[in-house]
């Protein structure tokens, strides 16, 4: 698959290709379908997609209700039945045609979410009653991992077009929704993932500045100097690097800027904003804000689930307090590593890309982060759960199903588990044929067993997980020295699920070389303007030199004075080190994990494998190294550089 990609529009594109250019070039990446007969392309992306940031936006808004929620407790049943649970139900006809067609959610099952956000345009040719979607998210909150994931599909991607009544026809994604309307785009993300879709949320657009404005403005890490003055013939902005609050025209300036980089950065911005909103609504809100929150909700959302039956203050309640426990979050995406330029300047992704970012969405790794580090710091990942070729397993039938076991051992071993079966070629039937729900039984003298089981009993469905029965002895022996055994029960659907992927990198020398003169002068003048000691980066990214705009920034943060470093990579990408006296700002709340080093803390930030930033604490202030927009510092690298911040050396 194909699609073009103008030359030169990089960040590095300019005259002297370090970043300071003036290219003007745009690209939109498109991954292919799950099926691997097609290919597609994409057409010259239009100037708008404010769309897909303020989807986001709002179903975290829309999170932060059921989370408050929660935190009411009983307190807000009465008000969320009769407040949000009727204002989100579906009142648009489309919409309510549209939840007739969607899936069942089994008791205690992942639930996948279908988002769409449209923009109405009154007048707009071949637009449904004046709209046009711009949006398309899932969402998947498994309560089994404790996990929510997003998944979002680029506009332009052309994909087969399936909309009822009609024959199937190729066009753009978002075009489903303007020809066919809100069924038509619940039938084409049906096809195109093979995804059962359990919820359908509709977003309409409008007043993004005035979302961002009752938040009070969003603290954003901007990588760089952003800058097109008005009668440019682009869209005017004006913003500094560094950490910040953003009003909701430079939040939406920033979102949207796309004229020296391509369609991957403005994702990348995209993903930043979300973080960063989250961030807001995490430290922002109490109970007492509950009414102007489902108001801003209500106003543009409707809600729709299966048969069209009333989305019930249970269920609301009910997710409300899975996202009150606090559960890890994924933004599931294309590798970085499916973009390229080939000879007629277009970028090439692979069927598989798709498939791979559709599996990372069903199935986060959610070690991804623990065994990273562990990585980067030259340690053996010690993983919780046993990998699957460490994990060997007999599975028997006991729901009477007949080669229900046969085929749950092959989908395991497909997906890399040691398959046994049982002694003596006994036959691989459970004690009795009347398992309702599955059961996994482990073997408590194995280490890690307990962990492999209930890995085990996410990939079958519902299942149990308990110790070999000593009121059942036959199953040990039935398990032939194996880990553990899988016994089927009539729920199990005959599919085994996906194991993930594991995407640790490498271990690679961090990219780094020796250079405190780089910043020693610079930091010298500002350090004259602060009370509180300044650190020098002895060590810098090896193809990196300061920005020439704003390499070195003093400035004032929420009354806190600071200073940030902007370095420009060779390619044109840019990264920093933030050093301030506010040891609570928003960007520093809930690190991934925790470092200590040499008697020094790091708290690291992963987005994913990728560590996109680490919080140095000492001296009563916060010192941090953050990767550039699309994080593609090594993991090696981004700790050399954090570990290498020492004090200011005095002027001799």
């Amino acid at each position: 698959m194909k699609t073009t990609l103008k030359r030169g529009i990089g960040r590095s594109a300019g005259a002297d290709h370090n970043g300071n250019g003036n290219g003007n070039g745009r690209a939109a990446a498109v991954p292919a379908p799950l099926a691997p007969v097609h290919r597609y392309r994409v057409e010259a992306p239009r100037r708008r997609g404010v769309g897909r940031i303020l989807l986001t936006a709002v179903a975290w808004l829309f999170v932060v209700v059921l989370v408050v929620a929660a935190g009411l407790a009983g307190g807000a049943y009465l008000y969320l039945e009769e407040g949000v649970a009727q204002a989100i139900a579906p009142r648009d006809a489309q919409v309510i045609a549209a939840s007739e067609t969607l899936d069942a959610v089994p008791a205690g099952e992942p639930a996948v979410a279908l988002a769409i956000g449209y923009d109405r345009r009154m007048g707009a040719e071949g637009a449904v009653n004046g709209a046009r979607s711009d949006t398309i998210m899932l969402l998947r909150a498994d309560p089994k991992t404790k996990s929510v994931s997003m998944l979002s599909f680029p506009r332009d991607l052309l994909v087969d077009i399936h909309c009822p009544g009609k024959p199937v026809f190729q066009n753009r994604i978002n075009e489903a929704y303007s020809q066919c309307g809100v069924q038509g785009t619940v039938e084409t993300v049906r096809h195109l993932t093979g995804l059962p879709l359990n919820y359908l949320i509709t977003v309409n657009f409008h007043g993004f500045k005035q979302l961002v404005a009752n938040m009070g403005g969003v603290w954003l890490d901007i990588d760089r100097r952003y800058y097109n003055p008005e009668g440019s013939g682009y869209a005017a902005i004006d913003i500094e690097p560094g950490y910040q609050k953003l009003n909701g025209q430079d939040a939406l300036d920033f979102v949207r800027y796309r004229h020296t980089d391509s369609d991957i950065y403005r994702l990348a911005r995209t993903q930043l904003f979300v973080q960063s909103f989250k961030q807001a609504l995490a430290g922002q809100f109490s109970p007492t804000d509950l009414p102007r929150i489902v108001k801003t909700v209500t106003d543009s959302v409707e809600v729709g689930q299966s048969d069209n039956k009333e989305f019930d203050v249970r269920t609301l309640l009910g997710y409300g307090l899975f996202l009150y426990d606090r559960p890890n979050v994924y933004q599931s995406k294309i590798d970085l590593s499916c973009y390229g330029e080939d000879d007629v300047a277009a970028i090439t992704v692979d069927d598989s890309c798709i498939r791979s970012a559709v599996s990372d969405f069903v199935t986060p790794d959610v070690e991804a982060s623990e065994k990273a580090t562990a990585v980067a710091l030259g340690r053996k990942p010690k993983t919780a759960v046993p990998l699957p070729k460490d994990t060997s397993v007999v599975v028997l039938n006991g729901n009477g199903v007949p080669g229900a076991a046969a085929d749950a051992s092959y989908q395991l071993t497909q997906r890399g588990y040691v398959t046994l079966q049982p002694p003596n070629n006994l036959p691989a039937n459970a004690p009795t044929q009347d398992y309702y729900r599955s059961k996994v039984y482990f073997d408590s003298s194995k280490p890690r067993a307990e962990a492999a089981a209930k890995k085990l009993g996410t990939l079958v469905g519902q299942a149990d997980v308990e110790p070999f029965p000593v009121d059942l002895p036959e199953v040990r022996t039935l398990a032939n020295g194996a880990m553990a055994v899988l016994v089927l029960g009539r729920v199990f659907d005959g599919t085994v699920e996906p194991v993930p992927v594991d995407r640790t990198p490498e271990r690679t020398p961090p990219a780094v070389v020796k250079n405190p003169g780089l910043t020693l002068p610079g930091l010298r003048d500002a350090q004259k303007r602060f009370r509180w000691p300044l650190e020098q980066p002895t060590v810098v990214e090896q193809a990196s030199q300061l920005s020439t705009q704003s390499g070195i920034r003093a400035y004032s943060m929420a009354g806190h004075k600071t200073v940030r470093l902007t370095f420009v990579h060779a390619n044109g990408e840019y990264w920093g080190i933030q050093m301030v006296k506010w040891r609570d700002a928003p960007v520093l709340q809930a690190p991934t994990r925790q470092l200590f080093v040499k008697g020094r803390r790091y708290d690291l930030h992963y987005v994913g494998p990728k560590l996109h930033m680490v919080v140095l604490r000492e001296n009563g202030a916060t010192y941090w190294v953050v990767n550039t927009i699309l994080n593609t510092m090594s993991n090696e690298t981004m700790l050399a550089i954090a570990r290498g911040l020492k004090p200011l050396p005095k002027a001799s």
